[in-house]
């Protein structure tokens, strides 16, 4: 089963702490980690009784590496890793894995949405897709070796998590991101 489900909340324009939004803290914190805390929950209902499983939860580098995204955002994924670690404590005796997978910044929609925040434009701005493809492809993504990372690059990393190649591998956070949350800090440069 794989949590796949988030979203950002916040903005970067407004991301001092002093004014974070309560609200729209407990906003994404109800759908990024309540949403996981319940699908793992009801996965594990299936899967305990059968002693077999596998539970993938999505959480992001900016739950392992702060300044990287709004407050609530990498607060909520920062949980998803400990929500990870707490049911695999239980479940990995029972013969369920329960992993995440944190990748770094994609140019999927959120993404998108993201770094056009990021870089102070209006939501669904016209004429600035060349902008944020530059944004991805040459800012955002230098750590990878040449290497821009895609959705499949995500999906790919899920695929062999579920897999039997990753039968040993239980309450571990992969991080798809290029090396980027442990040599390098954001640091955007105007396009």
């Amino acid at each position: 089963m794989f949590n796949n489900a988030g979203i950002t909340g916040g903005n970067y324009a407004g991301s001092a702490i002093e004014s974070l939004d309560m609200a729209d803290f407990d906003r994404v914190m109800a759908v990024n980690l309540r949403g996981v805390a319940a699908g793992i929950k009801h996965a594990a209902r299936a899967m305990a009784p059968r002693g077999a499983g596998c539970i993938l939860c999505t959480s992001s580098t900016a739950g392992a590496l702060g300044g990287s995204g709004p407050h609530a955002y990498s607060v909520s994924k920062t949980a998803v890793v400990g929500m990870v670690r707490s049911a695999t404590a239980e479940l990995a005796a029972r013969g369920v894995r329960v992993n995440a997978i944190s990748p770094y910044a994609v140019a999927t929609p959120m993404g998108a949405r993201s770094g056009r925040e990021m870089l102070g434009l209006p939501p669904g701005g016209a004429g600035d897709e060349e902008l944020i493809r530059r944004l991805f492809d040459e800012d955002i993504n230098e750590m990878g070796g040449g290497v821009v990372l895609r959705a499949e690059d995500v999906a790919r990393a899920a695929v062999f998590l579920a897999s039997d190649d990753a039968r040993y591998i239980t309450g571990h956070n992969l991080m798809v991101d290029g090396g980027f949350s442990v040599v390098k800090p954001l640091n955007v440069r105007a396009c």
